[in-house]
């Protein structure tokens, strides 16, 4: 293979595939981009699709979030809420895919925003949206295994009612949950598509299985009620203003599609596949949510109270036992539930230590070449994946001190990813609304593109503003959606960290694209 200084694939318009470069269209795409190729495409479409509708596991998290909903809203707000966040993504993910496939990079959203914002801020605007795609994706691992240890624990209240809960036993499953994902993306990681296939099917069938339980046992709601009425019991005196409170119950398990672009280095023909990928996993995981939380909403009963108030801490077990009557049957459920939020760490360890490899080979972070190593036979960012593990242990320990820092601390995932979208889609905006030239792509709104990237942005700047808001208008310490002050003072230090040190350092990935032009001109 020839390359030039750079160790870069110099030959780019030839034909044939090989399993580390992948096609002609991918080793293009890198030459392009000015990036090596130092990873294995070992990704297909169907691998790809699994890792995506894993990472969200819409309908599993659907119920595992579904308390936000049903307190600010009731059952007719978590529905009419969750639809309305599954137009919305499907929209803001169309977007996405059409840059996905214009510059398909590991850097996601920071490399778009280096490529397309006006030239005068792009510098700091695609270095500011890496730091809160890396802190983003970070907090979302750690955020992840945390609900998967506190299921668990969920699950020994289940079957051993005189269990009580302890905050540090709750940290320590989170740190196991974590180095199995470990595991999984060092040892096995040549294994990952293999594995996201075959845990797709369980994604799919275990949807079914359940689906059909609650459907013959369950009790079930008028639908009149559980449809149109609305539950205020966040007491900010509207039904609306209280559903609209409750959207995280949405927002949450639809957020994430963006996973699959940072996996592209490892995908073949990624910018023909990443879109399809994505259309498709917001379409399935939205489908399979909402006949979810539907289900899951004409299963409650009456006392829709002692379900949200269950000692499990998770309604959708306290539905699971009603509906069956039997500890041991709601348990082999739940399994199901807990199983898919594993292997969903599992994905997003990938997808964070995919995303601060990108952003530390653009030297943007401190010890960048040691992030950006890839060990030659390992064909993964091995110190990225430690540092992700290292990331979501010290942070599990907030914990024991407090359960409420925990999850202000993780919430910074929500708006860390929203406001990245919003930069992003922001940018191809002006392009559209400037006449500025774009990129080529295999995947193009044409005329469309200016209305779609519109109204994706108008639907991100809203639920971004509600992201924001606390469970009720008189909260306590604990009660506090503390993410403001947290989201706040990062972007402050970001900016701090920027100008005293990171615009010597960081250039952005725009240099190695347009220094590349010329030479990509003529093959």
């Amino acid at each position: 293979m020839a390359t030039d200084d750079k160790g870069l694939d110099t030959n780019v318009y030839a034909e044939g595939v090989d399993e580390k470069n992948g096609n002609a269209g991918d080793r293009l795409d890198m030459y392009r981009m000015g990036k090596a190729q130092e990873m294995r495409r070992n990704f297909r479409f169907l691998s790809i699709l699994g890792f995506s509708m894993i990472l969200m596991a819409s309908w599993e998290f659907s119920l595992s979030v579904a308390t936000i909903g049903l307190v600010n809203g009731g059952t007719a707000g978590l529905i009419w809420m969750f639809f309305v966040c599954w137009m919305g993504f499907f929209v803001v993910n169309t977007s996405m895919a059409e840059m996905a496939s214009m510059a398909p990079t590991s850097g996601g959203q920071y490399h778009w925003v280096s490529e397309f914002a006006p030239p005068k801020h792009q510098k700091l605007f695609s270095y500011l949206i890496g730091w809160m795609c890396v802190l983003g994706w970070q907090t979302s691992c750690a955020s992840s295994a945390f609900i998967a240890g506190t299921q668990i624990q969920g699950l020994i209240v289940l079957n051993y009612p005189g269990y009580q809960p302890q905050a540090w036993h709750g940290t320590l499953l989170a740190i196991a949950v974590a180095a199995f994902s470990v595991l999984f993306n060092t040892l096995l990681a040549r294994k990952l598509p293999l594995i996201e296939a075959l845990v797709l099917v369980i994604h799919v069938f275990g949807f079914f299985g359940i689906l059909v339980t609650l459907w013959v046992l369950s009790p079930r709601g008028d639908a009149k009620t559980v449809f149109t009425e609305f539950n205020d019991g966040g007491e900010w005196g509207s039904f609306g203003g209280s559903a609209l409170v409750g959207i995280l119950a949405g927002i949450l398990p639809l957020l994430g599609a963006d996973a699959a672009v940072h996996m592209s280095e490892e995908l073949r023909d990624a910018s023909r596949t990443l879109p399809r990928s994505m259309i498709m996993t917001t379409i399935f995981n939205g489908a399979f949510g909402w006949i979810m939380v539907i289900t899951l909403c004409f299963c409650i009963g009456g006392d829709l109270e002692s379900v949200t108030n269950s000692p499990t801490g998770f309604p959708f077990m306290a539905v699971f036992l009603n509906s069956t009557g039997s500890a041991k049957s709601a348990t082999a459920m739940s399994v199901f539930i807990v199983a898919m939020t594993i292997f969903s760490n599992l994905t997003m360890v990938a997808t964070a230590s995919r995303q601060l490899f990108a952003f530390a080979r653009d030297r943007a972070v401190p010890l960048s070449p040691w992030f950006a190593n890839v060990p030659a036979g390992w064909d993964v960012p091995i110190n990225s994946i430690l540092t992700t593990f290292l990331i979501t242990s010290l942070l599990s320990l907030i914990n024991i001190g407090s359960t409420a820092a925990l999850n202000s601390i993780t919430s910074l995932a929500t708006t860390s990813i929203l406001s990245s979208y919003i930069v992003s889609i922001g940018c191809m905006i002006w392009r559209r609304w400037t006449n500025s030239p774009l990129l080529s792509s295999k995947f193009s709104l044409g005329r469309w593109g200016l209305a779609v990237n519109i109204a994706s942005e108008a639907f991100l700047v809203v639920i971004f503003i509600l992201a924001f808001m606390p469970p009720n208008p008189n909260p306590s310490a604990e009660e506090m959606n503390w993410n403001i002050v947290i989201y706040g003072g990062i972007a402050i230090f970001s900016v701090i960290y920027y100008l005293f040190r990171g615009r010597h350092q960081y250039e952005g990935p725009v240099v190695y694209v347009r220094a590349l032009q010329p030479e990509t001109a003529a093959p």
